[in-house]
């Protein structure tokens, strides 16, 4: 991964130098901070590499510069990685940052979740990207999907207290400990009762996912 992160940061200085897709510019801090924050929570919960084996999609909401969606895509080239931003100017930095790495299982579009209907079961990500409860509303979907969070540890004393929307339920709460952080908690989240449909007026001008990927 090491590799990786160097001709990554290589390409955010020198190609991309004059868009702000992280703020951190140091090898080591981007190394520990981007690259293993995007992995190393993933790769810690059976769960999830379990349902990832299965189902083979990874859906990214938000990934800004990139994060975690192409250095998961370059940990597992199996998976089909997905990634939605709402800033198409951060679209097309990324996508040329997958054709200069060469990372062909990765495809991104300049699309909002809240406009797409989720109908194949995937692992959903967010990093760094909103509440909660805000972003699990924001998700339609007919089928049985894992949501996983990012978030920093003093998350419950943020806004972990609050009720969780309804629909959903916490199946996992992980601490990863990641050099040169504060640590990292991943959440995994789950949808139950699932529809066999969304309503009406959430159907009308959705994409399906299924015809991006």
């Amino acid at each position: 991964m090491k590799k990786f992160s160097k001709e990554y940061l290589n390409i955010l200085k020198n190609e991309l130098k004059g868009i702000n897709l992280t703020r951190i510019l140091d090898q080591d801090e981007f190394y520990y901070k981007q690259i293993l924050d995007s992995v190393l929570p993933i790769e810690s919960s059976e769960l999830i590499m379990k349902e990832l084996n299965k189902r083979k999609i990874i859906l990214d909401i938000g990934f800004g510069g990139g994060f975690p969606l192409l250095p998961l895509g370059y940990k597992f080239p199996s998976f089909k990685c997905i990634g939605f931003e709402s800033k198409n100017k951060k679209v097309e930095a990324v996508r040329k940052i997958t054709k200069l790495l060469d990372l062909k299982n990765i495809d991104v579009f300049h699309k909002r979740i809240e406009d797409v209907l989720i109908d194949v079961e995937v692992v959903i990500t967010f990093k760094a990207v909103g509440e909660v409860n805000k972003m699990l509303k924001s998700i339609r979907t007919n089928k049985s999907i894992y949501v996983c969070f990012y978030k920093g540890p003093n998350f419950f004393e943020k806004e972990g207290m609050e009720s969780l929307v309804k629909g959903w339920k916490l199946i996992e709460k992980r601490s990863v400990s990641i050099p040169g952080t504060e640590g990292r908690l991943f959440l995994v989240y789950k949808n139950h009762n699932v529809p066999h449909g969304t309503q009406a007026k959430n159907k009308i001008n959705l994409v399906k996912l299924s015809e991006l990927l």
